[in-house]
């Protein structure tokens, strides 16, 4: 068979050319190339900076510079006018099929964007041919930084990485994104390199293999860019030294349903409320989850073991709770000492194996392994317990803390003598903040000389660092800390797993005094609501989260539900205080009150909560700012 000849691969690149034309025109865009005269005509250039001769990716290269060469090509830089053309695009098509094209064009990159000044046909014929790259001979021109547009914002830290990687064929639509992938490229070191630094090796070797595989498994029809979807991947698979085609395909099946829905931004629902259980449908089948008539097999996934952790027995107390009332219906197991970091997944792994039908994870610190697992085994329904957000795989599940912490912030608000108050957290997540700043509010209403001073442990499940915490706050003259370490039994941690309580302090000891409050779990509510949905089939949505539902579903459940509540000790919290948060804790139930109820000022003076309005859901689950009474430490 005969290779076509110049005039023959013109021909048939410029039916790719009319055919994207009419594509273009049909959908109500014009048909020829972008040029980047009319771009540029209301833009201020701040800097002009010639880049040198550079390799810059073909994909990249989308336009030309004046209007009117535009108007030559469709928008997929195919051929569009035939007079001359035709010559000079079929000589320079023969040239690159017997010797390659090698002189640089000229161009100039915005935005990370590169528009054509010479060279026009040279890129045609390369982008018919599929090549990847060309030379070229760069000037970039800068726009002047604005803080309020996005794009501007995108390409200044896109300035930063290309400085230091000189890569171009990467972009992402989120901020923060370009440094994420510095931070993971200080650890990356290729095992077999022909190129002379690591940024390349990346590009070519795992960026670019990813991409053929995400785009050839319906990326290409998603709203996020290659690197959106490749630092999804790493967040939950790690930074790959080299990518196993095939492993990454078979992933990808799974893999692209998270990314769908991380695409549509159809945002999260959030169910608040407890699940209705219809009385009248007999616990006979199951749903679409598991084999018909069949006991459910559910299993726990603990960090810790249930003597050593709060943490860890308030969910074993969750689980016994489930053995107790659906024991017929049901057969329920439990790990411990799940190691804390990747490895999680390896366990995980084990317990679907094993032919469970639901896993619940029970730590914040497992949500990746959680994904892993469950993008491996979509068979098995997961949930992870965090306030984190939801996966199409994998559900979230949490209490609203915020709500037991306005209240023993009451308690310590009326009970402090100092007026210094301190708080012993994990690490400034938006669960922690609008805790922080709920028990602040809560001090606040009866007391409004009470500061909030709080310490970080940076550990989430660590004796140790929160009595050190608890040790500091001391120093810095707290006499009631929240969060203190029990120093002796208490009967609130064998009926409720708790190990830390709101305290008064001795300070001439430097210990607890006296236990006054907490808020418990009541795991075991949400565990019996949401199996026995399972085994009713009566909740459609939960059938809907995990298949058509473009929404995500996270589970939020109050003091209203009971899966959340207060302790307090009748003994020595003042009766006139205990009717006050009696009567806030019936108030909140009621939806009569909100703990974040305006106006609320941050700390820098700012107004986040107008007068008269609450904070919306969506605003606690973002939190990252504290009241005007808060004061954190230094770790």
């Amino acid at each position: 068979m005969m290779e076509k000849n110049g005039h023959e691969h013109f021909d048939e690149a410029r039916k790719m050319a009319v055919r994207e034309y009419n594509r273009s025109i049909s959908n109500g865009e014009i048909g020829y190339l972008p040029s980047l005269e009319g771009i540029l005509k209301d833009t201020d250039i701040v800097a002009q900076v010639d880049l040198g001769l550079i390799e810059i990716p073909l994909k990249k290269t989308i336009g030309t510079y004046t209007h009117l060469r535009s108007l030559s090509f469709a928008r997929n830089f195919m051929p569009l006018i035939e007079t001359e053309f035709r010559e000079k695009w079929s000589s320079l098509c023969e040239a690159h099929l017997h010797e390659g094209i090698r002189d640089a064009i000229k161009v100039y990159e915005y935005m990370n964007w590169f528009y054509v000044i010479e060279g026009n046909k040279r890129v045609s014929v390369l982008k018919y041919f599929d090549a990847y790259s060309i030379s070229a001979k760069v000037t970039r021109l800068i726009p002047k930084f604005d803080e309020n547009n996005k794009d501007s914002r995108l390409y200044y830290e896109f300035l930063k990485f290309n400085k230091i990687t000189n890569l171009y064929s990467i972009w992402f639509s989120k901020e923060g994104s370009f440094d994420k992938l510095l931070k993971l490229f200080d650890n990356f070191s290729p095992e077999n390199s022909y190129f002379d630094n690591k940024y390349k090796y990346f590009e070519v070797y795992i960026y670019n293999t990813f991409r053929k595989i995400y785009l050839s498994s319906g990326g290409d029809r998603l709203k996020i860019t290659t690197g959106d979807a490749l630092l999804e991947y790493i967040k939950i698979y790690g930074m790959p030294k080299k990518v196993n085609e095939e492993k990454l395909i078979l992933r990808m099946k799974e893999f692209i349903k998270e990314l769908e829905v991380l695409s549509k931004d159809e945002g999260i629902d959030l169910s608040t409320e407890l699940l209705e259980v219809s009385p009248n449908k007999m616990i006979n089948t199951l749903t679409s989850l598991v084999i018909p008539k069949k006991k459910l097999k559910v299993a726990f996934a603990y960090a810790r073991t249930i003597e050593g952790s709060g943490w860890t027995y308030s969910h074993e107390l969750g689980r016994l709770h489930l053995e107790k009332v659906l024991g017929d219906h049901i057969t329920t197991g439990y790990i411990e000492n799940v190691p804390e970091n990747n490895d999680a997944y390896k366990m995980l792994k084990i317990l679907a194996n094993a032919g469970n039908d639901i896993i619940f994870t029970t730590s914040p610190i497992y949500l990746n392994s959680t994904l892993k697992c469950a993008l491996e085994f979509p068979q098995v329904r997961f949930f992870n317990c965090s306030e984190a957000h939801p996966y199409k795989h994998v559900s979230n599940y949490y209490g609203r803390t915020y709500e037991p912490r306005f209240l023993t912030g009451i308690i310590a608000g009326s009970m402090t003598k100092d007026n210094i108050i301190g708080y012993v957290a994990t690490s400034p997540t938006p669960e922690v903040i609008s805790s922080i700043n709920a028990f602040a509010l809560g001090a606040k209403m009866v007391n409004p000389y009470a500061i909030i001073k709080v310490a970080y442990t940076n550990e989430w499940n660590s004796r140790l660092k929160f009595t050190d915490a608890g040790s500091g706050l001391i120093k810095e003259g707290a006499d009631i800390i929240c969060n203190r370490t029990l120093e002796v039994p208490h009967p609130v941690s064998t009926d409720f797993g708790v190990y830390s309580m709101l305290c008064t302090i001795d300070k001439e000891r430097g210990v607890p005094d006296k236990y006054l409050a907490t808020p418990i779990w009541n795991w075991g509510i949400f565990y019996e609501r949401i199996l026995k949905n399972i085994l009713n089939n009566t909740f459609k949505t939960i059938v809907d989260m995990f298949s058509n539902n473009p929404k995500l579903i996270n589970f939020w459940w109050g003091i209203d539900t009971g899966v959340v509540d207060i302790f307090y000790s009748k003994e020595l919290v003042p009766p006139e205080t205990q009717k006050l948060v009696n009567l806030m804790k019936k108030m909140i139930m009621n939806n009569a009150y909100h703990p974040f109820t305006g106006p609320i000022y941050d700390r820098d003076g700012n107004l986040r909560i107008n007068n008269e309005e609450t904070a919306s859901f969506e605003q606690i689950l973002s939190m990252d700012w504290f009241v005007e009474n808060v004061e954190t430490l230094q770790s």
